[in-house]
């Protein structure tokens, strides 16, 4: 038994050895040695292009957005080409349309095109005296939304379009309307009207398609995200969040793709559906584009070359709806909503279904969604995250009480007779085979049963790992305060500054959490083996280095689970009358 728990825990801690080492190369720039996470870098070979990709963009081609998508086969064959009557526009010299509401700060180019989002109420992960920019096309971020219509010589994203309304959200005034026009292209007239709402990140997106020729004419409409294929600045490498498109229908229901299956060609999505959404996501934000339900779409997932100056690029997300035959002098309106916003669970799942899975609650969603509607719950109470967290976990570990307390109570058994195996273990220490056997009669003597205080503590880990995506994921903690020095939940504790050369940050709430963790590993009876007991002392320490790098939030959620599990530990110790002592290591 002893032998096969010290395989165990060596396996486990030269695991964790490697996963440290893997993060640490991750932290300072470098390639992970074990465990490469498939990221696409800006220098990275270019991406498998459509039909639609430039292999050697001119300097024309590279001032464009992006490529017009080709048309997917589910909505029809014929192929489509960038309009000839729509040449290419240097984007330095585009018009940007600038416009501001209580929440947003927003940016149109010329084609109606969605080029930049600010969100005056969320600071940004690196430089928190800025706004948070999640949309952008600069030298170092390509993030747009983009609409067309394809299926002819029609006006698409690359059209210039004339633009009319007001700028800025007055005082008083609940919506703001923007309108782009198309120049008729074979007689067809494209019109974009984008509705900003008060207090919402939701734009109602109208597009008008105008026949003023003389034949019918079925054009088709596309929207699309498009984004460079490189993390968020400022992502930490010690914990991984996903960035890339997303696809929900309610056939396969959520379908998330790496940048690198894209690349590859080998991602799986669905590639029709009558519902559901498309969406580019990233730790904390969203960007998606929804239409009704009933409405046939076709979906695409490509890499794409825009000629950027990040090097090869993009990727992109697309959904294509048909657009019924639209007779001489008649008009078609499409209506869709596009999103482009924080996470915000409650928000996300009453505008779409399915919205709110882009937030990553990892594989045990299920525990995740009612922790963070009682964490919602109590902050409503305490107005305060911070405080919210630890209330959290105290309802946590109340709810558990008795649980914890049988895993105590049987560690006090063991601490209570580990003299007896002490003594036991130096007098038979050159009989192995005897010493397990007169082990086992101790045990059954004296009715411990050594493995009895994992059973109750592991049937607890599924969710205080839910728990712990719940802080992860939740865009609330973003520059949400605590007390003193802690003005941001979602960043690591820095009280004491950086190391310099390596940038780890030193902060109190770290310090704290490795003390009460050597405390509580104090309390713990030792194991028999000298080898475990020197492993148990060094796993906290080697696992504290890692969150110097964790947000706060997580960090303060660890040291109350700390704090609380030693009041339990010491309050069953005494009560069962072995007093608690310290098991300081013995190192030799």
């Amino acid at each position: 038994m002893t032998d096969i728990r010290r395989t165990i825990l060596w396996v486990i801690f030269g695991f964790s050895m490697v996963l440290l080492w893997d993060q640490w190369q991750l932290h300072n720039g470098k390639k992970a040695t074990f465990f490469p996470k498939p990221e696409v870098a800006a220098t990275a070979s270019a991406p498998a292009s459509s039909s639609s990709s430039v292999s050697a963009p001119t300097p024309a081609a590279a001032a464009q957005a992006n490529a017009v998508p080709t048309t997917s086969a589910a909505v029809t064959a014929t192929p489509v080409q960038v309009p000839s009557s729509a040449p290419a526009v240097s984007a330095a010299l585009r018009e940007k349309i600038e416009v501001e509401t209580d929440l947003l700060k927003l940016s149109f180019d010329e084609g109606g095109s969605l080029v930049r989002t600010e969100f005056t109420q969320h600071r940004d992960m690196v430089d928190p005296k800025k706004n948070m920019v999640l949309m952008d096309q600069s030298n170092s971020r390509v993030y747009l939304a983009q609409t067309g219509l394809i299926g002819g010589h029609f006006p698409n994203h690359k059209a210039p379009m004339a633009f009319s309304g007001e700028r800025s959200l007055k005082a008083g005034q609940n919506e703001l309307a923007l309108r782009f026009e198309s120049a008729e292209m074979n007689g067809v007239k494209l019109v974009k009207t984008y509705t900003l709402k008060r207090g919402s990140y939701v734009i109602d997106v109208k597009h008008e398609v105008v026949n003023n020729g003389q034949a019918s004419v079925s054009p088709q409409l596309y929207m699309q995200l498009v984004r460079d294929g490189n993390k968020p600045e400022g992502e930490s490498s010690f914990y991984f969040t996903f960035t890339g498109p997303a696809v929900y229908t309610d056939a396969k229901k959520y379908q998330k793709v790496e940048f690198s299956e894209i690349k590859k060609k080998s991602a799986e999505y669905e590639k029709s559906s009558v519902n559901g959404y498309i969406a580019m996501v990233q730790h904390y934000f969203v960007s998606a584009w929804i239409l009704p339900d009933g409405v046939q779409r076709a979906l695409s997932l490509e890499g794409v070359d825009i000629g950027s100056s990040l090097g090869d690029c993009c990727y992109r997300v697309t959904m294509i709806t048909p657009i019924d035959s639209i007779s001489p002098g008649a008009s078609k309106v499409v209506n869709s909503k596009l999103y482009s916003g924080p996470q915000e669970e409650k928000v996300l799942e009453a505008l779409s279904p399915g919205l709110d899975l882009v937030k990553d609650y990892g594989w045990l969603a299920m525990l995740s969604k009612p922790l963070y509607w009682l964490l919602d719950q109590l902050h409503s109470v305490l107005n305060n995250w911070g405080w919210s967290i630890v209330a959290l976990v105290l309802l946590i570990k109340i709810a558990f009480y008795w649980l914890n307390a049988k895993a105590y109570s049987s560690m006090a058994k063991m601490k209570a007779i580990n003299p007896k195996i002490m003594e036991m273990r130096e007098r038979l220490k050159n009989d192995p085979q005897k010493m397990q056997q007169e082990m086992m009669r101790i045990y059954r003597e004296e009715k411990v049963n050594p493995m009895g205080g994992c059973f109750p503590i592991m049937v607890q880990i599924p969710v205080f790992i839910a728990l712990y995506w719940v802080l992860l994921s939740s865009v609330e903690m973003r520059n949400a305060p605590w007390i003193g020095w802690i003005h941001d939940l979602s960043a690591p504790d820095t009280l004491f500054g950086t190391i310099p050369g390596i940038d780890m940050p030193i902060g109190l709430l770290p310090i704290v959490m490795t003390l009460t963790t050597l405390l509580q590993t104090a309390l713990n009876p030792a194991p028999p083996d000298p080898m475990q007991a020197k492993l148990m002392w060094f796993m906290p320490l080697i696992f504290s280095v890692m969150f110097f790098f964790f947000p706060a939030g997580l960090v303060l959620y660890w040291i109350t689970n700390n704090i609380l599990s030693i009041a339990q530990q010491w309050m069953i110790n005494t009560r069962m009358g072995v007093p608690p002592q310290f098991n300081l290591p013995k190192f030799k």
